[in-house]
């Protein structure tokens, strides 16, 4: 999708701090995080939400979480870390492209 900012990142359109990729998935810093380390993991095709991706293609759902575990140890945040999926401009989502926040790094509130 071309106005989808995350479609754009994947696309190389966006500038983002990538700290990890696959053939499916993208993971990279947020621009404005809510805890020490904040990373975004994204599936590379475009799904609006958390709950349409797990429907479409539970199996990327699932690589995803594992991919999310992944980015965790290699922050060095392996053993406490938060997942956070925000699902529909209710609960906060602002970009309707499906994501996982890996937040950690010291105490997190408010979330």
């Amino acid at each position: 999708m071309s106005d989808c900012l995350f479609c754009r990142i994947v696309a190389g359109e966006v500038p983002a701090t990538v700290v990890r990729e696959s053939e499916t998935m993208l993971a990279f810093r947020d621009i404005t995080p809510k805890a020490p380390i904040h990373v975004l993991v994204i599936p590379k095709a475009h799904h609006e939400n958390i709950a349409a991706l797990a429907a479409a293609d539970p199996v990327l759902a699932a690589h995803l979480i594992t991919e999310a575990a992944e980015v965790a140890r290699a922050e060095g945040i392996g053993d406490g870390w938060r997942l956070v999926a925000n699902n529909g401009a209710p609960v906060g989502q602002t970009v309707f492209h499906a994501h996982l926040h890996v937040l950690g790094g010291g105490r997190i509130e408010g979330l």
